[in-house]
């Protein structure tokens, strides 16, 4: 059946590939981002069944506008893709405070902005599904990656409650957690890398910056193949709550799982009897 897909950060990587399968399948398409013209050069130019508009999910009154510009083309909204985001690496000491609000900003708050122009089309449908990408990292800190972690673990709880706000409204929730997939994220368009400015971290983080950078177009996943797979799941009756996406990263989570079963086990000693002790009457 044909749904309204409504896709943040349409202009290139994952977010035009979602687009581009979208479109294949015969779903109508709100495809956005910062720059309407190149995501209009991305998936080809105008068509009956492609709405293209401005979206910087850092605007709520630009989500606003768009998820309108949705409802006035298509009538309504049955999925949305937060997919639009960036990275900022470094070390914490050498990320700036600026930076980490950036990268909060885009990476957390922009899909809120999105999801909270939405929702209330949703909720007068009592229908949709909200997919919000996620990351690998934010179920597993890495090294080098403290702000995009930081915002991603906040995507991830976000997400995680936000299921039961929207369950009675019909509305359905799904996060994704790609592993490594030869998107764009780590081009310098979507990348910040920091400068070193302090020596301890100088050696690391010149060499982690090579080492990332020779990893863009080498990672192992097909974002194609992921559009397809979200597809999949946007088309079920009753989505995957969290998807984990890419072997990758579905080996990392089991370790991660194991890991955390194992901190709880270790603090039941320590932790597990820590009631309040009432005062004899």
């Amino acid at each position: 059946m044909s749904k309204v897909i409504f896709v943040t950060g349409a202009g290139r990587g994952l977010g035009a590939d979602i687009a581009r399968e979208a479109l294949a399948a015969g779903h109508r398409v709100v495809a956005t981002g910062r720059l309407p013209e190149q995501v209009e050069k991305t998936l080809g130019g105008p068509r009956d069944n492609l709405l293209v508009t401005r979206l910087d999910v850092t605007s709520l009154d630009d989500a606003q506008s768009a998820a309108q510009a949705a409802v006035g083309r298509f009538g309504r909204i049955d999925v949305l893709v937060n997919n639009a985001g960036n990275f900022f690496a470094g070390y914490f000491e050498e990320i700036t405070p600026d930076q980490m609000r950036l990268q909060i900003e885009t990476n957390l708050f922009g899909p809120m902005n999105v999801t909270r122009a939405v929702l209330p089309i949703m909720r007068k449908q009592r229908d949709g599904h909200v997919i919000t990408l996620s990351s690998s990292a934010g179920l597993i800190g890495q090294e080098f990656c403290v702000a995009y972690a930081a915002s991603k673990f906040g995507v991830e709880g976000w997400m995680e409650s936000l299921r039961y706000d929207v369950e009675p409204f019909g509305i359905r929730t799904t996060v994704v957690e790609p592993g490594f997939f030869r998107t764009e994220l780590l081009v310098d368009a979507s990348t910040t890398w920091p400068e070193p400015t302090i020596d301890d971290y100088a050696e690391r983080t010149r060499a982690t910056i090579e080492a990332w950078k020779s990893m863009n177009g080498r990672q192992p996943g097909d974002p194609a193949k992921l559009a397809r797979a979200l597809l999949t799941i946007a088309d079920r009756e009753k989505p995957m709550l969290r998807f984990v996406a890419g072997a990758d990263a579905i080996e990392g989570v089991e370790a991660k799982a194991k890991e955390l079963l194992a901190q709880a086990q270790g603090s039941r000693e320590l932790g597990g009897d820590l009631t309040y002790d009432e005062p004899n009457s």
